[in-house]
């Protein structure tokens, strides 16, 4: 996902550049929009644009190599968060990584789908996904090692408000202070379901 391929959202990608341009990335942002209006598609792109460019004399030049593990959503660099529940595949302790061969499928039909949608590819229906205590364990775990390539660290929480107390709590100083060229981009649809100790603590984008 380029920046060029999202319809709409013209300030938040200016906004957004311009960040990049100045060497003044918010370290948390969150992201508010409605079900299927491109939050994450948008994230996305920045995201690419954080690990597989670099800006000389004005031009966004790409890395080819970091770029194509992007597309397959494989960069070493780029971190998942979202709503999980048990299946028949996973019975206990559900966690993003667990699930990342059908999310990457997910996205690669269609990234502007919902999370109703996201539940049933799962096959749990019923369930209520969320995003657990030992969601945030793994995150702290990974997001304390340095970048594998480049120069930058990013987390995409998808469905931030989904997750539950304990584990915002547990990501509240991360948020607040993550390690060096770390980029947490949350994603959210109704952020009045999220802590204000979380929203006080991210650049808000709607």
């Amino acid at each position: 996902m380029y920046f060029d391929e999202i319809i709409g959202h013209e300030h938040l990608k200016k906004q957004l550049l311009e960040s990049l341009r100045n060497g003044r990335v918010p370290h948390a942002q969150l992201f508010v929009a409605p079900s299927g209006s491109g939050a994450l598609p948008l994230a996305l792109a920045y995201a690419r644009q954080l690990l597989c460019f670099f800006e000389k004399e004005g031009v966004w030049i790409e890395n080819p190599t970091a770029s194509l593990k992007f597309s397959k959503l494989a960069h070493p660099d780029l971190h998942f968060a979202f709503p999980v529940a048990t299946t028949e595949k996973v019975k206990k302790n559900p966690v993003s990584d667990l699930f990342m061969d059908e999310w990457r499928q997910f996205l690669s039909e269609n990234p502007y789908r919902n999370l109703f949608e996201w539940i049933q590819y799962l096959g749990v229906e019923k369930k209520q996904g969320q995003i657990g205590v030992e969601e945030a364990q793994i995150i702290l775990k990974k997001l304390s090692l340095k970048a594998y390539e480049g120069q930058f660290k990013v987390l995409i929480i998808w469905m931030a408000e989904k997750m539950n107390n304990a584990t915002a709590n547990k990501l509240l100083k991360l948020i607040e202070e993550p390690p060096k060229n770390t980029v947490l981009l949350l994603i959210a649809e109704n952020e009045d379901q999220l802590l204000k100790t979380i929203l006080s603590r991210c650049q808000i984008l709607r």
